[in-house]
């Protein structure tokens, strides 16, 4: 079963599981809650700035939009090819280790960081691996909204509740 990444590098999905047989993505209240959620978020992350040049710069306008995203839903870090090592470094190497599966998981690298610690010159990141990346489908687009878009926004806001994911407050 291949997995595929949706929008953002980082969270993978069993596609069998998120896509049909003709590669719709399949009715939301079929998949299994924790592919739910994360697709569900991914409609409200993608095309966000990275966390890291949100904190250098606190202008969006000269943020880089987030490639990638670590962390679980309503506590992940977005991050730009270019913070990617930095983070893997904290994950991998620092502190970060202790802080896989904690509430405040993305706080906590959000102040490493900030306290102005990074990865050592020359850190490897991940080297990743596109292959057939037009053929997955995007939850978001510049122009048409996707089926993600489309399936989330129906949802209504007893079903957003159920899973934690309730932006009804957010405009």
């Amino acid at each position: 079963m291949a997995k595929v990444s949706i929008a953002l590098r980082g969270w993978r999905f069993d596609e069998a599981e998120v896509f049909d047989e003709t590669g719709e993505l399949r009715p939301l209240d079929e998949l299994p809650e924790e592919t739910r959620k994360r697709l569900v978020r991914l409609k409200f992350i993608a095309d966000e700035p990275c966390n890291v040049c949100w904190l250098l710069h606190r202008d969006e306008s000269e943020c880089n939009t987030a490639e990638i995203v670590y962390g679980e839903p309503l506590n992940e870090v977005l991050l730009c090819n270019e913070h990617e090592a930095d983070f893997l470094y904290w994950f991998r190497e620092d502190v970060g280790k202790l802080a896989k599966g904690q509430d405040d998981f993305a706080d906590l690298f959000h102040e490493w960081y900030a306290a102005g610690n990074r990865a050592p010159d020359g850190y490897g990141g991940v080297e990743h691996v596109d292959t057939e990346p037009d053929a997955v489908p995007k939850p978001r687009g510049a122009e048409d909204t996707s089926e993600l878009d489309d399936a989330v926004d129906e949802l209504d806001e007893d079903a957003l509740g159920e899973l934690g994911m309730d932006y009804s407050d957010i405009s």
